[in-house]
C-alpha cells in the first residue's frame, strides 16, 4: 500500500500582516511534518503553491528551506501552476524550484495538429502517473481543456492521477457563481483521481465516468472569504490517499494554528450614532484572547455614514481584548443618506462582472449588442482577450498582432478590417 499527499491553495506570501504571515508559514510547516510523519511517499500541489509569480522573499526562503527537508527524506513534490503563482514567460519561483530540482512540475506536453498532447510523468517509487493542466489569469486554461486529446490520455493504463487548478461547472459553489468553471467533460474519463485546486472549500464527490474528484481547499487563508469561513467553523487541511491499485482510502488532515471567533452584527434602522455605540459596547465584553476575530457588519443605517463605523476602533478594542489579528467586513454596510460603489467579490471575475453589470446603463450608445447582458458579456470577453499574456519567445509585434485579431473577432468585425 501506497500513500500520497494532496495539498492546495498555499498561498504563501497572500498576508502582508506579521501575525497572518506567521499563521501562513505554520499552517504550511505543520502540514509538511504530518507528510513525513504519516512517511507519504509522494506530496502533489495543485496550484498556488504562492500567492504572487514572484512571492514575498521572505517567506519564499522560509517555504523552500522546509521544501529541502522534505525532498531530503526522499519525499518527492510534484507542482502544477495556479492561477497566483503562474507566469506565461516562465519567471514564477515555480519555475525556479523546478529548474533547481526541488519541485517538479507535471505539465508537459505540446500541441500536436490543434490537440493538447500531454506526456505523464511516473513517480519511480509508486509507479503512480501523474498528469495536468496547470492555471492560467482569469480561468483561461479552459482553452486548453478544449483542446485537450483526452483519448490518449485515457487509453493509458496503471494508477492515473489528473491534476487540475479549475472550478467544475457541475461543482461550482453558489457563492463563486461569476468564476469561470470547465464542465467535467472536458477532463479525461477514467482516472483514479482527480487532483483539484483553486476552490477554497474541501470537497469531495465523484461523477459518471469521473471517481474521486477532490479538491483539499486552501490550506490557511489568500482571501477575506476564507478567513470569514474558518471563523465560522470550516476546517482548513489537506489530504493523504492511500492506494494500491486503485484507490483505498482518502483521509482529511487538519491543520490546526490559531483559533478564531466571529462576530455578526446588523445595524438595520440605527443611524451611525446609534450604531457605533452599540457596536463598540458588545465588542468590549468579548474574550478575545489569543484568537483571529472576523467582525462583519451589515444593514442598511437609517443616518450617518457607513463610514462612522470605524473599523480602526473595532480593532482597537478587540486587540485590548486580547485578539491577536482583528479582520472587519463592512461591505454588507450601507446608508440610506449616503451611497457608495461597493463591489463584493474574492475573485477579479466577480468583481469585474459586478462592475460592468452596475455601470453599462450609463454609457449611451446605439448599437443593441453593446447594451445590457449582452453588452456585459462582451466587455467581460474582450477584458479576457486583453488580459492574454506573451508568449514565450513571441515578439512584441507578433503579441500585439495577436491580441488585435483576438479582439476582432470577439467584437465580430472581421468584415470591416479584411
Amino acid at each position: 500500500m501506497y500513500k500520497f499527499a494532496h495539498i492546495s491553495d498555499c498561498h504563501i506570501g497572500a498576508n502582508r500582516d506579521p501575525v497572518l504571515k506567521n499563521l501562513e508559514f505554520t499552517a504550511f510547516s505543520k502540514a509538511l511534518d504530518v507528510c513525513v510523519r504519516e512517511k507519504v511517499d509522494f506530496i502533489l500541489i495543485t496550484g498556488d503553491l504562492f500567492h504572487a509569480n514572484i512571492p514575498d522573499m521572505e517567506m519564499a526562503n522560509e517555504a523552500v528551506k522546509k521544501m529541502k527537508e522534505v525532498t531530503d527524506k526522499g519525499i518527492p513534490i510534484y507542482v502544477i501552476y495556479g492561477s497566483h503563482d503562474y507566469s506565461p514567460n516562465q519567471t514564477s519561483m515555480v519555475d525556479i524550484l523546478d529548474s533547481a530540482g526541488l519541485i517538479k512540475k507535471i505539465v508537459k506536453g505540446k500541441i500536436v495538429d490543434g490537440k493538447l498532447k500531454l506526456e505523464f510523468t511516473v513517480d519511480p517509487k509508486t509507479g503512480a502517473k501523474l498528469v495536468g493542466i496547470s492555471a492560467r489569469k482569469a480561468g483561461l486554461e479552459k482553452n486548453y481543456f478544449e483542446i485537450l486529446d483526452r483519448e490518449s490520455l485515457e487509453k493509458e493504463q496503471g494508477f492515473k492521477i489528473f491534476a487540475f487548478h479549475s472550478a467544475i461547472l457541475e461543482l461550482k459553489p453558489e457563492f463563486l457563481a461569476e468564476m469561470e468553471a470547465v464542465p467535467v467533460s472536458l477532463l479525461p474519463r477514467g482516472f483514479d483521481y482527480y487532483a483539484g485546486g483553486h476552490i477554497h472549500q474541501h470537497c469531495e464527490t465523484s461523477l459518471p465516468n469521473y471517481p474521486r474528484i477532490v479538491y483539499p481547499g486552501a490550506l490557511f487563508a489568500g482571501y477575506p472569504r476564507d478567513f470569514e469561513q474558518s471563523a465560522n467553523g470550516v476546517s482548513r487541511g489537506f489530504l493523504i490517499i492511500h492506494f494500491d491499485d486503485k484507490v483505498k482510502a482518502v483521509n482529511l488532515h487538519e491543520v490546526h494554528v490559531c483559533d478564531y471567533l466571529y462576530y455578526e452584527y446588523d445595524a438595520s434602522n440605527k443611524n451611525s450614532v446609534q450604531a457605533r455605540k452599540e457596536l463598540l459596547e458588545e465588542l468590549s465584553q468579548i474574550d478575545a484572547q489569543g484568537k483571529v476575530v472576523v467582525v462583519k457588519v451589515k444593514g442598511e443605517l437609517s443616518g450617518g455614514r457607513a463610514s462612522d463605523i470605524s473599523a480602526h476602533e473595532i480593532r482597537n478594542i478587540l486587540t485590548e481584548n486580547g485578539a491577536i489579528h482583528v479582520i472587519v467586513n463592512r461591505y454588507g454596510l450601507t446608508s440610506k443618506e449616503y451611497t457608495a460603489l461597493k463591489v463584493m467579490g474574492d475573485d477579479v471575475a466577480t468583481i469585474e462582472s459586478r462592475l460592468i453589470k452596475e455601470n453599462i446603463g450609463a454609457v449611451h450608445v446605439t448599437n443593441e449588442e453593446l447594451k445590457g447582458e449582452k453588452g456585459v458579456k462582451l466587455a467581460l470577453e474582450i477584458l479576457k482577450v486583453l488580459r492574454q499574456g506573451q508568449k514565450l519567445n513571441e515578439s512584441k509585434k507578433d503579441y500585439m498582432e495577436r491580441i488585435q485579431k483576438a479582439a476582432i473577432e470577439v467584437l465580430g468585425l472581421g468584415e470591416v478590417f479584411r
